[in-house]
Order: C-alpha cells, then sequence, then structure tokens
C-alpha cells in the first residue's frame, strides 16, 4: 500500500516540444508541459471541456527516448509522482512549483 502513497497516471498530449539539458554527470533531462482532457454535461445539458497543464521532468534513458521521439502534440501516458520545490527569485522572493516526475512512459 505504501506504494500508492504519490502515484501520478496522465494519458494525455504534449503542449510543447520538449526540453533537453545534458547536465554536468552526463546524465539527460527532458522537460514538457501537458495537457489533459476531460468533458462532462453541466447541469443545463451542455459538453463542458476542462483541460488540465501538468510540467512533466523525467531523467535518464526516458529523457533520452523522448528527445528522440516525441515532439508538440505527441499524445503520451506516463506514471510518475508529484515532486513540489522551491527557490528563491532574484528578487527574493520565495517561488514553488509543482512537477510530475517521469517514472514511466508509453507513446499512443
Amino acid at each position: 500500500m505504501s506504494t500508492l502513497r504519490n502515484k501520478v497516471q496522465l494519458i494525455g498530449n504534449l503542449g510543447n516540444d520538449p526540453e533537453i539539458v545534458t547536465v554536468a554527470s552526463g546524465q539527460k533531462l527532458a522537460k514538457f508541459s501537458m495537457a489533459t482532457n476531460e468533458s462532462y454535461k453541466n447541469n443545463k445539458g451542455e459538453r463542458i471541456k476542462d483541460t488540465q497543464w501538468h510540467n512533466v521532468v523525467a531523467w535518464g534513458k526516458t529523457a533520452e527516448l523522448i528527445e528522440l521521439y516525441l515532439g508538440k502534440g505527441k499524445e503520451v501516458a506516463l506514471e510518475g509522482k508529484l515532486v513540489t520545490r522551491s527557490w528563491d527569485d532574484p528578487e527574493g522572493k520565495k517561488r514553488y512549483a509543482t512537477e510530475v516526475h517521469c517514472q514511466t512512459l508509453l507513446m499512443l
């Protein structure tokens, strides 16, 4: 049951071409935004489409595959975990970002 504590599964489309970075250790990092869509009918019977955007980060071999095969608009399924990081901006204000750290990726 402990594996269910921080687990995210998403199916959606890349919102941009992945940004690929090679860090000092030589390991690759891929960053991209991903849109997930959900539709439902409101109380008037109108179909409403709700789009949520997610920031995704992948490391290592997964990042290498993303670099080779994925681009804006491609549909993927992924599994990972939510990670929140913080930093101080140039004005000294504390900033936060929540990202999905991708552990498994399936190209659809």
